[in-house]
């Protein structure tokens, strides 16, 4: 059982890694024995570097805006520089904008279809070129409750995340005859920055809370264990899906 979940010897390029579910899914996966290659844009990959090494595994730390579609090759490539392979990508960096549909502008459209979506496309494609040549990896990118329903005042983070859940599904489909498993997580309600606003909106939280069967918020740790099984052989006959982790929110 521990040979099915143990990631040693195996490299992880992380987006969104320096806090939240980023930082918590790297520490993850080192504490499984990856070694991880950390993307951030604002919040720097120090504090996730330090942890991680504190395991014995080795990090590098890359700052990169994933917006900017000319910067993702640098990452893949700098990634094989140092660690030989890229075995796990996870595409966790993303952004919300809440606007009412009638006034979002298309700046906020636009950013966020860039950072959720159009970097997950081209990161996907070149790790995803890396481990064709390996013969096997393993894709993991963050969905949400919104790749399901349509939420409020966030129409371009919804688009993104039910297009996220589609590539996904397409990934998979061409991918897995070459060993690669692509798949998602979808978390809940997270206690997290892009949940702020929500949280702090005592009507809005109550009514979110009654929602959810586990009668909680979920935390950054709640995505390590479904992360490291989609990222270990444990999964390996699992393609194209979109793994909720909601505390129950999409069975009632």
């Amino acid at each position: 059982m521990k040979r099915l979940f143990d990631l040693t010897g195996k490299i992880a390029l992380v987006t969104g890694a320096g806090r939240g579910l980023g930082q918590a899914i790297a520490v993850g996966l080192a504490e499984a024995g990856a070694d991880a290659a950390l993307v951030t844009n604002r919040t720097p990959a120090e504090e996730t570097k330090r942890r991680i090494e504190s395991l014995g595994r080795q990090a590098m730390a890359l700052t990169a805006d994933v917006a900017d579609r000319s910067r993702l090759p640098e990452l893949v490539e700098r990634t094989v520089e140092r660690f030989g392979r890229i075995d796990i990508l996870v595409n966790n960096a993303g952004i919300i904008r809440r606007t009412p549909a009638a006034e979002h502008s298309y700046a906020d459209w636009q950013e966020v279809l860039d950072v959720n979506l159009n970097s997950v496309f081209v990161l996907s494609q070149l790790a995803g070129r890396r481990m064709i040549e390996q013969g096997a990896g393993k894709i993991i990118n963050i969905a949400s409750m919104l790749s399901f329903q349509g939420g409020i005042n966030v129409p371009g983070y919804t688009a993104s995340k039910h297009a996220v859940a589609g590539l996904t599904k397409a990934l998979a489909t061409e991918w897995a005859p070459k060993g690669i498993q692509v798949n998602a997580i979808a978390p809940g309600y997270m206690s997290t920055d892009n949940t702020e606003a929500l949280r702090a909106d005592e009507n809005r939280s109550r009514q979110i809370l009654e929602r959810i069967p586990a009668g909680r918020w979920g935390a950054d740790t709640d995505l390590v264990g479904p992360a490291v099984f989609l990222a270990s052989a444990a999964s390996d006959y699992m393609n194209g899906h979109v793994l909720c982790v909601d505390g129950g929110w999409m069975v009632r």
